[in-house]
């Protein structure tokens, strides 16, 4: 099986059968089918919410991220201008949101900005995504925007959004692949400075590659010139592992300021109250 191939597909075999399969069974459509899968190479979003709302949460998540790519690329999710008909008042019935979600997913599996993949994780979501949109800036913009804004919260079931910018297989190889696209660019471009940096590690439903084998071999990958410093960084890598998929992103130190990119958090009065800094001096940074 190459990198090319589908990383959710399932064996076909009865081993797929078994309750402590390693392989990530996608689920299927009525018609055998399987929905779209994560695959290397991929970018997106890993999206937690509500306990059973993963399909509320992903009518919202569709909203949200079609507004701002038109926001931020004057673009819609189909790449027609104006075709963005799919909405979702507060009065629609449910099921009905659901079925024009559904119906968005075909419409999107073919050139959509934005692809849902079905994971069999509660609570977690993944909203594949393509150029021109760049994961890590469109979560920094939604999540700066949230704290900013003292406009009521106009969404109910979305958590945390954690932009990847790459994703490959949960193993060794698919790390070391995944590590040198990602921090390349940052920490290794010619007449790139020293940086402080820390890596921030989650790890679901998996049991190859423990917290401390990943953090040593991105530590190695990024490199002896760079500086480690877990309260003061410039720099924080994101690695994601979600049974045999990784993904892994470089966000800056803003990260502590919006909740972690915790939406429903940023929204809490609480931490209305406390906000410290602004756009403004984040992009100056």
């Amino acid at each position: 099986m190459n990198d090319n191939e589908r990383l959710g597909s399932e064996s076909g075999t009865a081993e797929a059968g078994r309750k402590k399969s390693k392989q990530w069974q996608v689920p299927k459509t009525k018609t055998g089918r399987s929905m779209a899968s994560i695959e290397s190479g991929d970018c997106g979003i890993w999206v937690t919410c509500d306990k059973d709302k993963e399909a509320k949460c992903t009518v919202e998540l569709r909203q949200l991220f079609e507004q701002y790519a038109s926001t931020m690329y004057g673009v819609t999710a189909d790449g027609d201008e104006g075709a963005n008909g799919r909405t979702v008042s507060a009065e629609m019935d449910i099921e009905a949101a659901i079925k024009q979600e559904l119906e968005g997913m075909k419409r999107a599996k073919k050139e959509g900005l934005f692809q849902p993949v079905r994971v069999d994780i509660a609570c977690v979501l993944f909203f594949k995504t393509r150029p021109p949109i760049e994961p890590v800036a469109m979560v920094q913009r939604i999540c700066w925007d949230a704290f900013e804004s003292s406009a009521t919260k106009n969404h109910r079931w979305i958590r945390r959004l954690t932009p990847m910018t790459r994703m490959g297989r949960a193993t060794e190889k698919g790390l070391d692949e995944v590590s040198k696209a990602v921090l390349g660019p940052v920490f290794h471009a010619e007449g790139a400075l020293t940086q402080k940096f820390a890596i921030r590690t989650t790890i679901r439903h998996h049991h190859v590659m423990n917290r401390d084998d990943v953090i040593r071999q991105v530590a190695a990958a990024v490199g002896d010139q760079h500086l480690v410093d877990l309260k003061h960084y410039d720099r924080l890598i994101l690695v994601e592992i979600y049974r045999n998929v990784c993904g892994m992103s470089v966000v800056g130190p803003d990260f502590e300021t919006l909740k972690r990119f915790n939406l429903a958090e940023i929204y809490e009065p609480t931490s209305k109250r406390t906000k410290t800094g602004t756009r403004s001096e984040r992009e100056s940074e």
